[in-house]
């Protein structure tokens, strides 16, 4: 009698865990298949949640770091991949122009990587950050957490204005898409 109420307890917290986190998990897909992440990013109208990355310097940003200024976080999984790299080029041209803002490109690539694909690659008008060592991609909600690309981060992008404030999201529905960049950049525009 004890071992069934214990498993029946068990199998009712599972079933309370799993509807909680297909409440809080987005999911996007990834070569046409589905995969979740840790969460839906944060919404817009609300305080950008705080961060901690590591530059390409190895010195440790933190949100407080861009105070008063417009970001726009460019999250992806690696830049060795064409469509992560892409969206670098494209922010490092376009976005990179816009008053008081800073474009911030975020994956889980070592900071080494990451220093090495801008030097490669000409990329002087955007900063890379690495979350190898923190917990943004929870935090921001980004975070894949099955398949082959578990502990990599989804495309995303966030725009935060100068008060601390998201502006903007994206959570990119398939990530062998681009950004909608045109969106992200009217956001700070505004």
């Amino acid at each position: 009698m004890v071992l069934k109420f214990v498993f029946n307890a068990l199998l009712l917290f599972s079933v309370f865990t799993m509807a909680q986190q297909s409440k809080t998990q987005n999911t996007v897909l990834a070569g046409g298949k589905p995969v979740h992440t840790y969460a839906k990013l944060p919404a817009v109208n609300k305080a950008a949640p705080k961060f901690t990355l590591t530059d390409v310097t190895m010195k440790d940003q933190t949100l407080d770091s861009y105070k008063g200024k417009y970001l726009i976080l460019n999250i992806f999984p690696s830049v060795d991949t064409g469509v992560c790299s892409a969206s670098v080029r494209h922010f490092n041209e376009d976005a990179a122009n816009l008053p008081n803002t800073v474009v911030l490109c975020i994956s889980k690539d070592l900071p080494f990587a990451q220093k090495r694909f801008c030097g490669a690659e000409g990329i002087k008008n955007v900063e890379m950050l690495s979350d190898f060592r923190s917990d943004f991609g929870k935090t921001y909600g980004v975070e894949i957490t099955d398949s082959a690309m578990k502990g990599l981060l989804s495309r995303a992008v966030v725009v935060i204005d100068p008060s601390g404030k998201i502006v903007y999201e994206e959570q990119v529905a398939d990530m062998s898409h681009e950004p909608n960049y045109e969106k992200a950049i009217a956001a700070v525009k505004k």
